[in-house]
């Protein structure tokens, strides 16, 4: 089963013939109950991030209990789309980004399962290679570039973005982490899908970022980017044969996994 987890404004993916699943986990419920449906072949799951209705703002979404509940749920294989502001003014709103790295400058996110037993986990690469690869072979796509993602729910000073831009990070978020690291413990292959709806306040000279209008461009867009998404799922293959996810080869856990 592939999972799909809809950022701001994704909060549905398929019709009225979808079936609810409702689960509970070890760090509670999850944002909203989880759909299930076909893509082409694919059985998919998705879990609105911020809940039906928008409940959770980026701080407060709880991480921990959506992941675990999809993979409970048999979900191996992740797309993680979202909203993004753009570090870069090449890349304008309605450019569609798949990262290939992460910087976190969030704090005190639970961002691990992990609270008791010496374990390490690989994230040097934190995206897996195989979900990009079926979203980077799509038209329009752009492949590349680290989201620093921020603690929110409030946007960056001009002077944080201004930096973040000289470091050479291309795109600013606010949920891509624990997101990823979750699913990497969970041996879950992940992959974020971004939709830039702003360019950041240090880019643009303008009045800076304002919710209301990051939550109007992301709509605009919302048809076609839904449409990508499908298309990704599509080329993914039928069989899951990623490697570099899977982190815990020949490591006890102090847990079991779902």
């Amino acid at each position: 089963m592939l999972g799909v987890i809809g950022g701001s404004g994704f909060y549905s993916f398929f019709g009225s013939d979808a079936r609810a699943v409702s689960l509970d986990t070890p760090y509670g419920p999850p944002s909203a109950p989880i759909t299930v449906g076909a893509v082409g072949g694919h059985e998919v799951a998705f879990l609105p991030r911020h809940g039906v209705d928008h409940e959770f703002s980026p701080h407060s979404v709880p991480y921990r209990a959506n992941m675990w509940a999809l993979r409970a749920l048999g979900v191996r294989r992740v797309f993680g789309p979202c909203a993004v502001g753009s570090l870069d003014p090449e890349l304008g709103p309605g450019a569609i980004v798949v990262p290939d790295q992460l910087v976190d400058r969030t704090s005190g996110r639970a961002d691990t399962y992990f609270d008791s037993g010496g374990i390490h986990v690989d994230f040097a690469d934190p995206y897996c290679p195989s979900l990009r690869d079926a979203v980077t072979g799509l038209p329009d796509v752009v492949a590349g570039g680290a989201m620093v993602v921020i603690q929110g729910p409030r946007f960056s000073t001009r002077a944080e973005s201004q930096w973040f831009a000289a470091q050479g990070f291309r795109l600013v978020n606010m949920t891509g982490y624990p997101e990823a690291v979750l699913a990497r413990e969970l041996e879950m292959c992940y992959a974020a899908i971004a939709l830039v709806t702003d360019l950041d306040a240090g880019i643009d000279a303008g009045q800076g970022v304002r919710a209301v209008d990051v939550f109007a461009e992301f709509q605009r867009n919302l048809v076609p980017f839904k449409k990508l998404v499908h298309e990704a799922i599509d080329a993914v293959d039928a069989e899951r044969t990623c490697t570099h996810c899977l982190p815990h080869h020949g490591v006890k856990l102090p847990i079991e996994l779902p």
